[in-house]
């Protein structure tokens, strides 16, 4: 896991290194760049495949240069097909394993690769330049294509420096109700992301940028499982066996995050079978109500792994809040990201590499959202002034969570509904809503042909999953140095859930099921007979007691002011409701925060251009 850059602007050595140097943390072992040509290739390298320089990047493979951010867990037996057909290899790393597959298959090479990547190839005698993202967003890819010139890195700020680049009231918009940017977009109006699945060419000789999808989901369940259960059952343990070796493939040492769920236990408990002396981590919050460190622990202990739970304190957790925005490049609102900073940052003492747990909720319909719209659905059958009438005795009531409630069931459509469950039921302080409700994976409503859990699962693989979860991870780990590797993300084991009927995932109000069932193989289920949690920071209760003067003094009516999209005295408001006891409003308190605290970053820049 590393950081990428690279451009066809005629930069100074000086500026390419100030580019480099905002990515350092993505790759402290090993920082370059080249000039060749019309082309600089930029590196900064985090080693765990053949720790030798000899792998150090940018990497030439005859008359291609590449630079590559992620991990090919495929690449010993994609390297002993291409020997066989009369390719060698200098290294044991899997940098040149994706020029080798290049060279042979040409842009379906992305076809052949299984993990989370980001790449650019530099083909000399071709005179362009080909690059992708994995299926599923895990690595960041951000680009600048103006007229005859094309600039990419793993960040967007490292594209921002020595240029003025102007703020996109539609991503913001969209920022205020998601908490994060969805692809394409970014913050800035010109740059973009390179969406998951994607490949790109950029003609040097013409400047023109072509983009197109080499993967997505099967959203029409064209390919269905046909078999029984056990069947299924049997096949997903061995994917999923499979996909816990090939990401314990490292030269560097290993280890496991550990919540005590279902998803990381399982992980760990696969990975225990393959290896001794498992490290596993878990976070601790001292707050009553958010610690579950004890079912970690317990699942540590009977595994025998070589456990570690990590404090979530008061004061670390601030410092962490301070710095937060030089992590995460862009607006970035997802609250969890703090523990999971602090779980890397303490994991990185140990380990190099830890895999996750990520992915099984979305896949496998495992969240609590999914059993509470799948129970309101039901109301749905009725007729809107209906539905309506009802929502305004329930609005009556003085608690907040009825009043969410009352606004849910007025709302016109189910999906609609799911989709304001994210932004928040109630956005009269964003100035226009409506705005940011647009996303480019809203079509898959449109299929009438699936059923509600099924369309709302391929919503969160292709949206939450991409954006949030693994736009999180990744800032988090990385800010640490530390590479994550989540097997329930393997794209083998997302189409093959995407197969399965319904009632294999999600059967009588048992969610996971499958999964929970491949897991009990391994771990007694007493383990996991509580309800599931969320990961979580107590943002509620620090907000109105520790934290109070913190966000009083940051999103006083001047500060409010300076913030483009929002209504000012609507935001005023809702920050009295919380304080008060009146609301939860966390999450917008803290939306707001994150940009607040971004954008005075932005200004203090001199490259920084307010609207146009």
């Amino acid at each position: 896991m590393c950081g990428i850059y690279g451009s066809t602007i005629k930069y100074s050595d000086d500026i390419i290194r100030a580019k480099l140097s905002l990515a350092n943390h993505r790759g402290p072992d090993y920082s370059a760049f080249e000039h060749t040509g019309e082309v600089i290739l930029g590196h900064n390298r985090l080693a765990i495949l053949d720790l030798d320089s000899r792998s150090n990047q940018p990497f030439t493979y005859l008359h291609l240069k590449i630079v590559f951010n992620g991990e090919i867990y495929n690449y010993l037996s994609l390297k002993a097909k291409l020997e066989k057909k009369g390719y060698n290899f200098s290294t044991t790393s899997d940098t040149e394993v994706i020029c080798a597959a290049y060279l042979e298959y040409g842009d379906e090479c992305v076809n052949n690769f299984n993990g989370m990547f980001s790449f650019v190839i530099y083909d000399i005698r071709e005179n362009k330049l080909f690059g992708a993202r994995d299926r599923l967003g895990k690595k960041p890819f951000y680009y600048c294509h103006t007229g005859y010139s094309f600039e990419f890195a793993s960040q967007s700020s490292q594209l921002k420096i020595e240029r003025n680049f102007t703020l996109d009231q539609q991503a913001v918009n969209e920022y205020f109700f998601w908490g994060y940017i969805p692809e394409p977009k970014s913050i800035w109006q010109e740059v973009n992301q390179l969406p998951a699945g994607n490949r790109f060419t950029y003609q040097l000789s013409s400047g023109s940028l072509s983009i197109d999808k080499y993967w997505d989901l099967d959203y029409n369940r064209t390919n269905k499982f046909t078999g029984g259960y056990i069947e299924a059952k049997r096949t997903l343990k061995e994917l999923l066996q499979d996909a816990v070796a090939i990401r314990m493939h490292a030269d560097v040492p290993l280890g496991v995050f550990l919540s005590g769920g279902i998803d990381s236990s399982l992980i760990a408990a696969l990975a225990s079978r393959k290896v001794n002396h498992v490290k596993t981590f878990s976070i601790k919050f001292n707050e009553k109500g958010f610690d579950e460190s004890s079912y970690a622990r317990l699942v540590a202990s009977y595994l025998r792994t070589e456990h570690q739970t990590i404090e979530c304190n008061y004061n670390e957790g601030i410092g962490l809040i301070n710095d937060f925005s030089q992590y995460y490049d862009e607006p970035f609102a997802d609250s969890s990201a703090i523990p999971t900073m602090l779980l890397s940052k303490y994991t990185r003492k140990k380990v190099t590499v830890a895999l996750s747990g990520d992915g099984g909720d979305e896949a496998f319909i495992g969240y609590s959202r999914y059993r509470w719209i799948k129970l309101v659905n039901n109301l749905f059958k009725l007729p809107l002034p209906v539905r309506k009438s009802l929502g305004s005795i329930v609005n009556l009531s003085p608690n907040y969570v009825h009043k969410l409630i009352a606004m849910g069931i007025s709302i016109k459509d189910i999906e609609v509904l799911y989709i304001r469950m994210f932004g928040g039921m109630e956005n009269s302080w964003i100035a226009e809503p409506e705005k940011g409700m647009g996303n480019p994976f809203r079509s898959i409503f449109n299929d009438k042909s699936k059923n509600l859990l099924e369309t709302l699962s391929d919503f969160d693989i292709k949206m939450y999953l991409n954006g949030d979860i693994n736009t999180k991870v990744d800032r988090a780990s990385m800010a640490f140095s530390l590479e994550s590797r989540a097997p329930l993300m393997d794209y083998r084991i997302i189409e093959f859930t995407r197969s399965l009927p319904t009632n294999f995932k999600y059967y009588q109000g048992n969610q996971k099921r499958i999964l929970k069932d491949v897991l009990y193989d391994y771990l007694p289920p007493d383990l996991f007979n509580r309800p599931k949690a969320g990961f979580t920071m107590p943002f509620k209760e620090w907000f109105r007691k520790e934290l109070k003067e913190y966000v009083m003094d940051n999103l006083s009516k001047k500060e409010l002011e300076k913030i483009p999209g929002i209504n000012v005295k609507r935001t005023q408001e809702i920050i009295q409701e919380h304080m008060t006891g009146k609301w939860n409003r966390y999450p917008q308190i803290w939306k707001i925060l994150v940009f607040s605290q971004w954008l005075k970053k932005q200004v203090s820049s001199p490259v920084f251009e307010a609207f146009e």
